[in-house]
């Protein structure tokens, strides 16, 4: 089959790799007929290359159709259309009774100390063969997969393998009530699908990004668009408009952005001229975070509010403002999304008429497969008005 893989730093390419098998009595394989490009797939692009092998299969958001079924799967049969969540839960241990699914004892990496697997990436978090790719091999296939019906476009329901949950979860964990405000930093996919989660909820959201066009989007369901020239004028415009207070909460859509930061970017560049027995500590080990977005948000909420990180961050961070952070009584929440925590709620949203979210028009580009690697340099350098990729193999 065809599939994306990694090739190096700055390097995918799609190549000719084994096709999936039935491995296991309970795995499903499906066909792809859609698969996103997820901002944390940039991540692999550079700062986690010491963690990945050339011919690793990326990505981690797909929707396809059941191609074989193992003898032990009774909820599923070929034929059958299913999203697949990024992270590899059994749905029977401790962890993903408790709804932490993304912390599942059976595929946590406790050689790495993470948590649960994920699909498509790095040694990290399992190093399982990832989805953007014509197949794929689904495991724990009676409590992983979520089935969906035939008839709406992929669009319809393809993020719920990620980006939606993904946000659901950021929203929750504000904690905030109709007629909060609330600040979200970063209108890529998940602020800007956070900031229409919000907005549903009766909440006044607020949105900062440095590209325009992220702007409009967002601002076209309702949020408002701060354009300020500083993290400093942004805390003094949300100081304005919540009489002196702050945000009740904020949400860090950011995280790591090495490739924007030059301090980060030279710490990879070293990293990746290293063995990678020298290169893993390293990058464990050295603080190559850039932490604006984050501070940024300390400084936005108001005392007593919340700040919930959605971001992904990798490596441990600079000195936080612990002393700030305590007078200020500020909650942190954080986390990668328990999918199926919320994909039953999610999915009952999306099975209405309307399209309350408006999920069928959030991909910005929908590329072959083969398309692949110029849309991650696209994707990294936001050219052309790229949001959200779907590849369709």
């Amino acid at each position: 089959m065809r599939a994306v893989t990694w090739q190096g730093r700055n390097r995918m390419s799609v190549e000719d790799v084994p096709d999936p098998r039935i491995q296991e009595p309970d795995d499903i394989v499906i066909r792809v007929t859609s698969s996103g490009l997820c901002g944390s797939d940039l991540h692999l692009y550079e700062p986690l290359a010491p963690f990945m092998e050339v011919g690793d299969v990326v990505g981690h958001e797909p929707i396809g159709v059941v191609e074989e079924v193992g003898p032990d799967v009774s909820s599923l049969r070929r034929g059958d259309r299913v999203v697949v969540p990024f992270n590899l839960s059994c749905g029977r241990c401790w962890m993903c009774a408790r709804g932490l699914q993304s912390q599942c004892e059976t595929t946590q990496n406790v050689e790495q100390g993470t948590g649960a697997s994920l699909f498509g990436y790095s040694k990290l978090y399992g190093q399982v063969p990832g989805a953007q790719a014509e197949y794929l091999r689904v495991p724990f296939a009676d409590r992983l997969p979520i089935k969906v019906p035939e008839g709406p476009p992929d669009d319809r329901f393809v993020f719920l393998s990620d980006v939606l949950p993904t946000a659901w979860q950021a929203v929750d964990y504000a904690g905030l009530r109709p007629g909060d405000t609330l600040l979200v930093l970063g209108a890529g996919p998940i602020g800007d699908m956070c900031a229409r989660i919000a907005l549903m909820r009766g909440i006044r959201v607020f949105v900062v990004d440095p590209v325009p066009e992220r702007l409009q989007r967002v601002s076209a369901y309702g949020a408002e668009a701060l354009v300020t020239d500083s993290d400093a004028d942004t805390v003094t415009t949300i100081l304005e408009v919540t009489s002196g207070r702050g945000a009740d909460a904020v949400i860090d859509a950011v995280g790591m952005e090495a490739h924007g930061s030059p301090v980060a970017e030279s710490m990879a560049k070293v990293v990746g001229l290293l063995p990678d027995r020298l290169a893993q500590p390293l990058m464990r080990t050295a603080g190559v975070d850039r932490l604006a977005a984050l501070h940024l948000a300390i400084d936005a909420v108001r005392r007593g509010g919340t700040v919930s990180v959605v971001g992904v961050y990798g490596g441990p961070m600079d000195p936080m403002p612990l002393m700030e952070m305590f007078d200020k009584q500020v909650q942190l929440r954080m986390g990668q999304a328990n999918v199926r925590r919320w994909s039953d709620e999610i999915l009952a949203l999306l099975l209405e008429p309307t399209d309350h979210l408006g999920v069928e028009t959030f991909a910005t580009h929908h590329l072959p497969l083969e398309a692949a690697p110029a849309a991650y340099r696209d994707f990294r350098d936001k050219n052309d008005g790229m949001v959200k990729v779907l590849f369709q193999p």
